[in-house]
């Protein structure tokens, strides 16, 4: 399920668009079939309307890209991944209310 508002990377851009980006990045590893990603969705939407600037928001769709999937281990859907200057820096499995979500990017941010 694509969150609105949220860019769908692949394994072709993964590099550019997550471990090049200039910006912390918030990876939501995902699936069509993931009943718990839909219902995170609306909250990647508003945190990537809100956050843009500070943080960039995008999904990656696991079926159809095995391997970044692979290459970082990700078994569970969703599995929401912080990266920072290129390197995973936070992982975290399954939906979370917005408030919570919003803590935890304040503290990847707040890493120097």
């Amino acid at each position: 399920m694509r969150a609105a508002g949220v860019a769908e990377v692949t394994d072709t851009d993964f590099e550019t668009e997550v471990l090049s980006a200039e910006l912390p990045v918030l990876v939501e590893f995902t699936a069509d079939w993931c009943g718990p990603c839909r219902q995170l969705a609306p909250v990647l939407s508003s945190i990537a309307a809100e956050e843009a600037g500070r943080i960039k928001v995008v999904q990656i769709d696991v079926d159809s890209n095995p391997v970044t999937q692979s290459r970082y281990g990700v078994l569970s859907m969703p599995t929401l991944m912080f990266f920072k200057g290129g390197e995973p820096v936070r992982q975290t499995v399954g939906a979370r209310p917005k408030r919570r979500l919003l803590q935890e990017i304040d503290e990847v941010l707040a890493r120097a």
